[in-house]
């Protein structure tokens, strides 16, 4: 059993807060993307690239796969130094950096500039924020103090209403409205010790190695989401797949090295809209693998909207990452090894 007195003694950042108040942070974020005025260069939009790293890309993955059947521009998500061959003067670029300060996203800006894209910045400061202003391209501020992968609702919500202001997809008011009042609900339940779905899942998945299967859909970045979580918050390595397409390979793999499957935590994430032969899947392989893995796990989404089912199942997420770290003893903060590549980078 997890108690508070266990977590002020591991989390030394208080992401425990930062979780709890995240209904909060979608508003704030809401504020800024409501007050953001649209720039008169960015008109005639043929396609989008949003180009950034770590937590502060996932927004952008987020945003492509929740509009990915409505909007009629592309949006490609770019985690490079460079830009795609296509990218030109039609192209809107939006640079996502919550540091300011991300070596390959400051390269892109620069190589977009060079092409007379179309340009936004997402950042709390930094350099990123200093070359924007000085080219007279907007700069988004978000809030400093958070560490990128706890500012989600910063890199989302943004970059939602510039498209909606921009003309490219749809008023939004209602939905993020709706989204926020559902992730209150959310945050009551998971602050909580009794009847926790976080703490319970966590649970299950301790000791084990979260193999994550979802469709390649609606859900394919809370899939990316959720390992990404597991592996910075809990230390713990996670891998994942999407249907249909672990069907006609990865299936197979479930066979040999059976004293090692049995340690793995099969978690089947589903939506109601969900593909009918995508749930069909899903179940058959249930079958076919449950002589060989530890245990499986279905959760499935919450909400009415697409926008809440995602981030539905994105704060759980969040959570069971928290809550395993807790279990796991170690202080969900720091990311010790990313900071000693970054190092290692600086010296060369």
């Amino acid at each position: 059993m997890i108690t508070k007195a266990e977590i002020n003694a591991i989390d030394s950042k208080n992401m425990f807060e930062v979780l709890e108040n995240f209904p909060a942070q979608l508003k704030h974020a809401f504020d800024i993307g409501s007050k953001t005025e649209i720039p008169s260069y960015l008109k005639d939009v043929s396609n989008i690239i949003i180009t950034g790293l770590g937590g502060s890309a996932i927004g952008g993955d987020l945003l492509r796969s929740f509009l990915q059947y409505e909007i009629r521009v592309p949006i490609q998500v770019n985690r490079n130094y460079f830009l795609p061959f296509y990218a030109g003067k039609n192209t809107l670029v939006i640079c996502s950096s919550y540091s300011g300060e991300t070596e390959e996203t400051l390269s892109a800006y620069n190589d977009a500039k060079s092409r007379g894209c179309m340009i936004v910045c997402v950042s709390s400061g930094g350099k990123l924020s200093v070359i924007a202003g000085s080219d007279g391209n907007l700069v988004v501020n978000v809030p400093k103090g958070y560490q990128p992968r706890c500012a989600l609702a910063f890199s989302f919500i943004p970059m939602l209403m510039l498209l909606v202001k921009a003309g490219i997809v749809k008023e939004r008011d209602e939905e993020i409205n709706s989204l926020i009042d559902l992730m209150k609900l959310k945050s009551a339940s998971y602050i909580s010790f009794d009847r926790n779905t976080a703490i319970d899942t966590a649970g299950h998945i301790s000791g084990r190695i979260p193999v994550i299967y979802s469709s390649n859909d609606l859900l394919d970045i809370v899939n990316l989401r959720w390992r990404g979580q597991l592996a910075e918050n809990a230390k713990s390595l996670a891998f994942g797949n999407y249907f249909p397409e672990l069907n006609h390979n990865e299936i197979v793999g479930w066979q040999e090295n059976s004293e090692i499957l049995s340690k793995f935590a099969v978690l089947f994430l589903k939506d109601r809209e969900d593909n009918p032969r995508l749930l069909k899947r899903l179940e058959i392989t249930k079958e076919i693998i449950r002589p060989y893995r530890g245990i499986d796990i279905v959760i499935e989404s919450e909400g009415t909207s697409k926008l809440e089912r995602i981030f539905d199942l994105v704060y759980l997420g969040d959570w069971v990452s928290y809550y395993l770290a807790i279990l796991n003893k170690v202080d969900p903060s720091p990311i010790e090894k990313i900071n000693i590549l970054k190092n290692k980078l600086m010296e060369n």
